[in-house]
């Protein structure tokens, strides 16, 4: 099990990030930063982020999620309202989206507030998933223990069959989240660990004010 990770190094090198070049929006920033590196640095999901929260237990707790839209207001992903994530936003709504796409060598790291989206929202993504996707959020008590994999796939089963030819509704139990950012912090890597970090955060008049932060 020994393995000394502390000569595992990685020189940064692909780019730069300078508080002159930067727009006063940072969700102009995000956008463009993101279509970069879905474009040029392929990776399999660009749209996977980290979202943590802070559990009912105490603990904070992170998981990659898809990140499914993003306006000048903010984030959107989906999931099961009754899952341990779903709770644990419920019982505080401050959360942390964080990406790391290390073709490009950048991370984005957002502290926001979540809120469910519009019921018509939901029912729209909803009804564009493939069926498939569709019966496994019904099937999924998302989080709760399972007896065995045998359990699910039975249950799945009777699901095509109870909506074979129909329509497949939209349970009250799944749908949007929408992460309002109040601070974003862009990272791009640098040589020598001397990373550039641009942090923006909302002030109380709804205007993004931005710094420079040492690595």
């Amino acid at each position: 099990m020994e393995n000394d990770l502390g000569n595992y190094r990685k020189s940064y090198e692909k780019g730069a990030l300078l508080l002159k070049d930067v727009p006063e929006n940072p969700m102009e920033l995000f956008q463009k930063w993101f279509y970069e590196v879905d474009t040029h640095f392929p990776i399999d999901e660009t749209n996977a982020m980290t979202l943590s929260t802070m559990g009912l237990d105490g603990f904070p707790k992170g998981r990659v999620v898809l990140l499914k839209k993003f306006t000048y207001e903010g984030f959107i992903f989906y999931t099961n309202y009754l899952s341990e994530k779903g709770n644990a936003i419920d019982a505080n709504p401050n959360v942390c989206l964080s990406f790391f796409w290390h073709g490009a060598e950048r991370q984005i790291i957002i502290k926001g507030k979540a809120e469910k989206i519009s019921k018509n929202l939901s029912d729209g993504y909803f009804e564009s998933r493939p069926r498939g996707s569709q019966l496994g959020a019904i099937v999924s008590n998302q989080s709760q223990p399972i007896h065995s994999r045998a359990e699910l796939e039975d249950k799945l089963k009777q699901l095509e069959h109870d909506f074979e030819g129909k329509d497949i509704p939209r349970p009250d139990f799944w749908g949007g989240y929408i992460v309002k950012p109040v601070e974003i912090e862009f990272w791009q890597g640098r040589a020598n660990r001397l990373h550039d970090r641009i942090h923006y955060k909302l002030d109380s008049s709804f205007n993004w004010n931005k710094n420079r932060l040492s690595p």
